[in-house]
């Protein structure tokens, strides 16, 4: 079932997706001109972002317009970029999303390199508001085979690390999408906090975990 209530207008989209994007540069999710955001205006249709461009520095009249089946209705000069594929698997797989974020931050980045996923129970706020956040093995950026290597863990997840290469988040809303891509980056840096530093972490029990997300099964 769609539980998406309201897709934002192609104004309201535009405007976000560049928002995010000064967002992403910022905050050093992304450097040069890495990353890629999407957001649908309705069941079929997406706005996403450009082939070789800096997020922190994206206009509206920039960004391309295209069908889930990969026709391009309206763009720029610039074509979409090649990791849209990502994004279209993503809303293939899940009828209730409706935006998609892919950056790079330096210390999910690094759990991506090192192949380590996200997924010691010591946080409530990662638990609830992101669960457990899978490596998908390494492909090829860009290709139609790392597309393919991340379908497998969409159903049961809402955020994924791309080994050797960087995040991947999706949710009801741009917005929610792009708070995964910020709480991924928060729990990875007190799992190396915790891990790598002070060296010690105290995981909840099954009965605590349990009392936070009752129903427990994957999303």
């Amino acid at each position: 079932m769609n539980r998406i209530n309201r897709y934002p207008t192609d104004a309201e989209a535009k405007s976000l997706i560049v928002e995010i994007g000064r967002r992403m540069y910022m905050k050093n999710f992304v450097a040069a001109n890495d990353g890629n955001i999407s957001c649908k205006v309705d069941d079929a249709t997406i706005w996403t972002t450009p082939t070789g461009v800096s997020k922190g520095f994206m206009a509206e009249d920039e960004l391309v317009k295209m069908r889930l089946d990969g026709e391009i209705i309206s763009q720029g000069e610039r074509a979409p970029s090649s990791e849209v594929k990502m994004h279209l698997q993503i809303y293939a797989a899940r009828d209730d999303v409706a935006a998609v974020c892919h950056a790079h931050p330096p210390v999910s980045t690094s759990f991506a390199i090192a192949g380590i996923g996200l997924d010691r129970p010591i946080y409530p706020e990662a638990l609830v508001n992101l669960g457990a956040v899978p490596c998908v093995p390494y492909e090829i950026p860009g290709s139609q085979k790392l597309a393919d290597a991340i379908l497998p863990y969409v159903q049961a997840h809402n955020a994924i690390l791309l080994a050797n290469h960087g995040a991947v988040t999706w949710g009801a809303s741009l917005m929610e999408a792009w708070y995964r891509m910020e709480s991924a980056e928060h729990y990875a840096m007190i799992l190396m906090y915790t891990g790598n530093i002070i060296g010690r972490a105290n995981e909840l029990s099954r009965e605590q975990i349990a009392e936070l997300i009752p129903n427990c099964g994957g999303k």
